[in-house]
């Protein structure tokens, strides 16, 4: 409250040129003004983890024998296995339940739904405030003018104990919409063309927020699909300015009086984008990159073996409507599953109060109960090897959500396909749908363990280079969300890169010291620490990246793991086994087998302090 009074007086005495994101941390540190670059301990309003992370939470926090600084802004949700259906989910809920037993925590457990919309739901985000989850989409509550963001185990752990956490400011960018959209354009269609304009990295690292007229009439379930995916273009967040519907939702969920969280009209942005919505199409991403967006002409009448509706994405009721206006009085495909699961029991109840769950059953789809479902592994809307799914969910990256193929659509277009049988949109679904076979699988063998390697922490590191030139490598591809349920250390290393083509071997042939370059955006995607342990789990003894993910630079720094940023890596002219040699204080990089030297961003303070720690805690 205090800084809250602080934050207000100061806004009266002083005119900052500021933007959202940075009025939010500014209001809740202790400093006078932050600018982006600044690193600032930030005070976390709602601090939750899932049943993915959880344990490894809980696990942080009595290793190193700490105490919850606030219970009664601390939960755990369990949205990514709500039908406790695998054996290791049903063990780590267990965990977490018994941690909350004894420390008077709040859980929302597996029939509730998606923990960033129990956030918004139940009131622990409203426009101004912050929160953290161990879900790398909790920069959905963009949606309502807040910071959230997903972190990785040790951060929230810190969160929890300390009830603040560090953040860099990152640079804002202004998307100003012009216009109004066509009437087939969804709010899907609408993020899927951000991404199709910006892709992965165009928009690394900043905070987004987005204006105009036809924007400003969205309503809430229109702006958590849009904020949702801000994670798939490399954004911090993306933010809406609330409007008045959103202010009247969130004072209500909240009980509380709300001041509306706005930018300065002469606030600094690092760009500002003008794009016209009438320019904005019905869009398809194609497997493996959600910024692959294509118009559907495109794709041209590709089979589906299944669709899957919801996801923190699109499962929202007005989502859910859509697709009833969809389904009602039409068959699913012969040989098509659909599956629809809402975001939040709520919703849900919804459904069924509306006739809506009637209209689904009728057509001849699978309804679940509400959850992440496809979105995470082992529950509805995962698919097999050789199977092709159309989903509503935030990502199609290779493994994602299953084995198979996955295109990336809107609620409406999800449905008919699984009407037609193919790829195809509302307006052209045939009389007749199309019948296809289903190919028959075989499983996988599993890798044999490898052993941990003790981590070492000298500033000037020397090995020999592996460099793969990718943008956008995953964190599915660095370390798969079958592998999730492992938590220790010595049986992460020989799955890395098992996802990843061309590298599958990657585990088997590495060697401990080996250091790794690559390109952008290097880690994009989950926030699972499991993608960075696994390195240190080989003995890889470094990564350098032309840019990182957020959560995984996070990450990283936070286990000690040595990273450096580096733009102009090709010019090392590396090749493997070059012997190389790395300096973290400096930021100087040889590849000394070819007598070329060049310079990477240095470790920050932070990261050095950090590192010589051996780790956050």
């Amino acid at each position: 409250m205090l800084i809250e009074l602080k934050f207000q007086l100061f806004l009266k005495e002083n005119k900052m040129n500021m933007t959202i994101i940075e009025k939010i941390i500014l209001r809740h540190s202790d400093k006078n003004t932050v600018k982006p670059g600044d690193i600032v301990d930030v005070i976390i309003d709602a601090r939750a983890a899932r049943d993915f992370g959880g344990a490894n939470v809980v696990k942080n926090l009595e290793d190193n024998n700490l105490q919850i600084e606030d219970p009664s802004k601390t939960i755990f949700t369990f949205d990514c296995n709500p039908t406790g259906s695998d054996q290791k989910y049903a063990v780590n809920q267990h965990i977490c339940r018994l941690y909350a037993r004894e420390n008077n925590i709040k859980v929302y457990d597996i029939d509730k739904g998606i923990g960033t919309h129990i956030m918004i739901e139940e009131g622990y985000a409203y426009p101004g405030s912050t929160a953290v989850s161990t879900d790398s989409h909790a920069n959905i509550l963009g949606a309502v003018g807040a910071f959230g963001q997903g972190m990785g185990d040790k951060d929230i752990a810190a969160s929890w104990a300390n009830g603040k956490v560090w953040f860099k400011v990152p640079e804002s960018v202004k998307l100003i919409i012009e216009g109004n959209f066509p009437e087939n354009i969804s709010a899907k269609d609408i993020v899927l063309n951000l991404l199709a304009k910006f892709g992965a990295n165009t928009l690394l690292g900043t905070s987004i927020e987005i204006y105009g007229n036809a924007i400003d009439e969205l309503c809430l379930d229109d702006r958590i699909t849009i904020s949702s995916m801000a994670t798939e273009m490399g954004a911090i967040i993306l933010i809406f300015p609330p409007n008045k519907e959103v202010m009247r939702y969130c004072e209500a969920r909240s009980g509380r009086k709300i001041d509306k969280i706005e930018a300065d009209n002469d606030a600094k942005y690092k760009e500002v984008y003008n794009l016209n919505a009438k320019e904005f199409i019905p869009r398809v991403s194609r497997p493996g990159k959600p910024h692959d967006a294509v118009d559907f002409s495109v794709i041209d009448k590709v089979k589906i073996d299944s669709a899957f509706i919801g996801s923190c994405t699109n499962g929202r009721i007005e989502d859910m409507r859509l697709v009833a206006n969809v389904l009602n009085n039409r068959k699913v495909a012969p040989g098509v599953v659909l599956k629809i699961v809402p975001a939040t029991d709520l919703v849900w109840q919804r459904c069924l109060d509306e006739g809506l769950i009637d209209i689904f059953k009728e057509a001849g789809a699978l309804v679940s109960n509400a959850g992440c479902a496809g979105c995470a592994a082992g529950q509805v809307g995962q698919n097999g090897k050789g199977e092709i799914t159309i989903s509503t969910g935030n990502r199609n990256f290779t493994g994602k959500q299953g084995k198979g193929e996955v295109y990336l659509a809107s609620p409406e277009n999800a449905a008919a396909s699984s009407i037609a049988g193919y790829i195809t949109t509302v307006d052209k679904i045939p009389d007749q749908a199309m019948i296809f076979e289903i190919p028959i699988i075989k499983p996988k063998k599993n890798k044999k363990v490898l052993n941990e390697t003790p981590e070492q922490k000298p500033k000037i590191l020397k090995g020999q280079a592996w460099y793969i030139g990718e943008d956008d490598i995953d964190t599915d591809m660095i370390f798969h969300n079958r592998y999730l349920t492992i938590t220790d250390i010595q049986d992460m290393g020989q799955y890395t890169f098992d996802n990843l083509k061309g590298y599958e071997s990657f585990a088997s042939k590495a060697g401990k010291g080996d250091i790794v370059f690559t390109a952008k955006n290097f880690g994009a995607g989950s926030s699972r620490q499991q993608a960075v342990d696994c390195f240190k789990s080989l003995g890889i003894q470094a990564i350098i990246a032309e840019s990182f993910g957020a959560i995984y630079e996070r990450n990283a720094i936070n286990a000690a793991f040595p990273i450096l940023i580096c733009t102009n890596i090709i010019e090392l002219k590396l090749e493997r086994k070059d012997e190389v040699s790395v300096n973290l204080e400096t930021g100087e990089i040889k590849n000394i087998s070819r007598n070329i030297s060049l310079f990477a961003e240095k470790f920050s303070e932070v990261q050095l302090e950090i590192y010589q720690q051996g780790g956050l805690f």
